[in-house]
């Protein structure tokens, strides 16, 4: 596949604060939330703090460092493009931006036709 899209992005806001992080915490990963306490916030945790189930998704990576979802998550994002932002606020509770004065939100659009066929590959579970 030549040049495929990326599923997750993120944007210059995103990238700083991952580099903020990643400065105080080390290695991260994201897992988007699927709603309950933090709604459905992009989660950061280092990157062994956090068990990827077997059947989560990666859907690319950002900053250099993996970003998954859960399957459910995937059947109703997989049609778009993720767009990782970092906007003034508190984080979520348990993730690495809650204390930063920022947090990460997840924006999204559709990708076109051309762009679905020509999608980055997803990987299962550790990956």
């Amino acid at each position: 596949m030549t040049n495929p899209v990326p599923r997750v992005i993120a944007t210059d806001a995103a990238l700083a604060l991952i580099s903020q992080i990643t400065a105080r915490h080390g290695d991260i990963l994201f897992h988007q939330s699927g709603g309950c306490c933090d709604g459905s916030s992009p989660m950061c945790y280092p990157k062994d703090d956090f068990i990827i189930g077997d059947r989560d998704v990666k859907m690319g990576e950002i900053g250099g460092f993996p970003f998954y979802m859960s399957p459910s998550q995937f059947d109703y994002w997989q049609h778009t493009q993720l767009i990782i932002d970092a906007i003034p606020g508190r984080g979520g509770m348990f993730s690495l931006d809650n204390g930063t004065e920022q947090r990460f939100l997840t924006r999204s659009r559709v990708f076109t036709d051309q762009e679905h066929a020509n999608r980055a590959p997803t990987s299962v579970g550790v990956g």
